[in-house]
Formats: C-alpha cells, sequence, structure tokens
C-alpha cells in the first residue's frame, strides 16, 4: 500500500467514527452573531469570553490612533525577522514591561501562541535528569511540550493531588528537579485547579510549578489575571502562562516569571529564538486591550452568572455537564450523537460545535459552550430544552 493510499484509509476510517475534520463555513460576525452556513447564529463556539474581539468601538479606536501615511512603524504589519535579530520591536519591551508591573513579578516574557510556549518552556528547561508531571487532562500543547523534552515525563489523575504528591515523593530522591505542570481552567470541562495545593506540594517538594491560565485570564480575578488572582497566589507560582489569542481578543501569548528566568528561555527556547517576531501592531493592540480589559469587573460577574444558571439549567433536564467557569460543556457520549446535537443547536440559531476524540477521551464527545459577557441570559435560556429534544 502506498503511503497516500495509507492516508486514504486512514481518512475513510475516520469518516466512518464521524471523526473527521473540516474547516467550518464561517462568514461575517456581528458582536455575538457569526455567520455560519448562511446563516446567522449565536457564536458560542469561540473563545472571545468577554466579547472584546467583535469589539467594533475599541478596534476604531486603536484603528484610528495610527498615522499610516507618515510611517508610524507601530502599525507595522510584519517584523520580518526575529526578536534576537531585528524583530523586537519597542512595542515588545513596553508590553513585557506592562505584564511584570501588572502581575507584580519581576519579568514577563511575550511568546507567538499559546502552542509555543507550551511547546517550548519545558524543553527548554528540563534536562534527562529531571521529571515532568502534568495533569492528565492538560491541553495537547503541554503534552507536546513533555514529549519534546528529554525530561521523563508522568501523568497524574486528573485533579487528584494526592496521586501527584505520590509522583513526587517516588521522584525526589531519583531526579535533579521536579516539574509540576497544570492549565488553571480546564479546556474541555471547564473545571478549576486547586492553586493553594499545587503551590503547597511545589512548596513540600521544591518542585518548580508552571500554571497555565489561557482560560483563566480575562474572565477571572478583579483585575483579569486568572485564578492566580483570585487565590492570592500570584508570587507563589513560578512561571504563570497567559494567552492573548482567548479572552484577550489578540494574538500571541506570555509567561510571568522571574528575571533570571526569562534570560534563561531567551537563550535556550527553540520556538523562541527561531521563530519570526509579531508584527508591531498586533503587540500594541495586546497592550491596549490589557488596559481596557481591567475594567471588566460587571463583564465577568454576569460571564459566571451565565455559567451557573446554565449548568442548574442542563442538571435540570437531565443532562451531563461539568465545570466551573465560563467554559459548560454538555457530555453526550458517542461521536454520532454529538454531530446531531450540534446540527441542531444550528437550526436553532445558535453555533457550538462538536468536540470528539482525540480532543477528548473516547465515548465523551461533547458541545463545549464557550459563554461570552456580551449575551444575556435569554440568548442561551433555550439551549437546554434543545438539547432534551435531541435526547
Amino acid at each position: 500500500m502506498s503511503l497516500k493510499e495509507h492516508m486514504q484509509k486512514e481518512l475513510e476510517m475516520l469518516r466512518g467514527r464521524q471523526c473527521f475534520r473540516m474547516f467550518p463555513e464561517t462568514g461575517e460576525r456581528r458582536g455575538a452573531s457569526i455567520e455560519s452556513g448562511g446563516r446567522s447564529a449565536l457564536n458560542l463556539s469561540s473563545n472571545d469570553y468577554l466579547g472584546i474581539g467583535d469589539d467594533g468601538k475599541l478596534r476604531r479606536e486603536y484603528l484610528l490612533s495610527f498615522d499610516p501615511l507618515n510611517n508610524d512603524d507601530r502599525f507595522g504589519l510584519a517584523s520580518s525577522s526575529s526578536r534576537l535579530l531585528t524583530g523586537n520591536h519597542r512595542l515588545y519591551e513596553e508590553l513585557e514591561e506592562y505584564l511584570a508591573a501588572w502581575y507584580g513579578r519581576s519579568a514577563a516574557l511575550v511568546f507567538n501562541s499559546g502552542y509555543h510556549a507550551n511547546i517550548g518552556i519545558l524543553p527548554a528547561l528540563t534536562t534527562r535528569h529531571d521529571l515532568i508531571l502534568s495533569d492528565k487532562l492538560n491541553h495537547a500543547s503541554i503534552i507536546d511540550g513533555c514529549r519534546i523534552a528529554d525530561a521523563d515525563f508522568k501523568r497524574f489523575r486528573h485533579l487528584d493531588y494526592d496521586h501527584l504528591e505520590m509522583l513526587l515523593d517516588q521522584g525526589r530522591e531519583k531526579y535533579r528537579q521536579l516539574f509540576i505542570v497544570s492549565e488553571s481552567v480546564f479546556s474541555m470541562d471547564g473545571d478549576l485547579a486547586d492553586l493553594k495545593k499545587l503551590c503547597e506540594l511545589r512548596e513540600r517538594y521544591d518542585a518548580f510549578l508552571i500554571v497555565d491560565e489561557a482560560h483563566g485570564v480575562g474572565t477571572f480575578g478583579e483585575t483579569g489575571q486568572g485564578l492566580c488572582e483570585i487565590s492570592g497566589l500570584t508570587g507563589s507560582i513560578d512561571i504563570i502562562v497567559g494567552t492573548f489569542g482567548k479572552a484577550f481578543a489578540s494574538t500571541g501569548a506570555y509567561g510571568i516569571m522571574d528575571g533570571v528566568v526569562r534570560d534563561y528561555l531567551i537563550n535556550t527556547m527553540r520556538p523562541l529564538i527561531f521563530t519570526t517576531a509579531l508584527p508591531p501592531v498586533v503587540l500594541g493592540w495586546s497592550k491596549m486591550v490589557l488596559e481596557h480589559q481591567r475594567t471588566k469587573v460587571a463583564e465577568r460577574s454576569h460571564l459566571h452568572f451565565l455559567g451557573v444558571r446554565l449548568r442548574d439549567a442542563l442538571k435540570e433536564k437531565g443532562m451531563r455537564t461539568a465545570g466551573e467557569s465560563q467554559i459548560v460543556p454538555v457530555i453526550v457520549g458517542s461521536n454520532s450523537s454529538a454531530v446531531r446535537t450540534a446540527s441542531a443547536l444550528r437550526d436553532a440559531g445558535i453555533l457550538a460545535l462538536p468536540v470528539r476524540p482525540p480532543t477528548v477521551p473516547e465515548n465523551t464527545a461533547r458541545i463545549r459552550f464557550s459563554l461570552r459577557a456580551d449575551i444575556g441570559w435569554e440568548g442561551v435560556s433555550g439551549i437546554p430544552e434543545i438539547l432534551h429534544a435531541v435526547r
């Protein structure tokens, strides 16, 4: 069998299991609505949790601040170089200084994406004499970072910190350094890590703790720093990873850390060293969004109100849901059920795409509702009845 024949066979198997992926057809976005399949639908499949990505007023304000005809280099649409060559625009420095001051830490480092951050940090910091312990439901980018690294790695059962401690105890004499890595808000279940417990274990076993706040920043905390802000543990985590690509409606990611760690990553992190820098126009937008979102206290409160109320309504209809955040999954089991449910929702004017293996474990296919602060309860109140009818 040729390689292409093998590919075709694999694709047919995916089709048979209803796991074949295609880019969805989406069109114009107007606020919380998006054009899908020629019809307007409420967009509950993005991660634009605060609605900033669809805030036309803020976008216009940013664009009108430029004078592109006067060679305004802040409007640069490309960097054409890595940061270690000529791509390190002054806006990088301004953004990183802002981030470090906001978190009250000594340093910050901006990356091209959350995926870049997670496949780069662990391989840069670890050696074959180290052990990485990763929550079993961590994002694929963290898993890939563990696989790329020379270190040994093991997964501890999801949110099972007794299991984590057992692995830490077993490894404390065997390895040079122990690393713990966890999301704060888990992307597929919407549940939360116990940061206090993770920090206690970090201290007890002299471990290096990395927390990925991709789905926590913007949505948790008085100023939007995430779960670390609510827990009061911003200074107790070795690296806090945040993303600009979700609630902050931009491109890229960042790490909050100590200065020595920043310097070490600049010198050893391959996805940082060997990639073209972000364009200045993106860096300036990210800084503006950070400043803007800090005031969105009411929006964060409303977002969590929607999550609580929708979960309660789903449970009343006998639906299997989980979590305690703006991410509300409804676990339907089979791939075919997830596809059928998503179709029924789309017919009702709601875009919530099915999530299937390998993104989630087998037999836990689901609809993942990504709630947003720019909609009211009336926008989602009909969802439980629709799902109940499909079931």
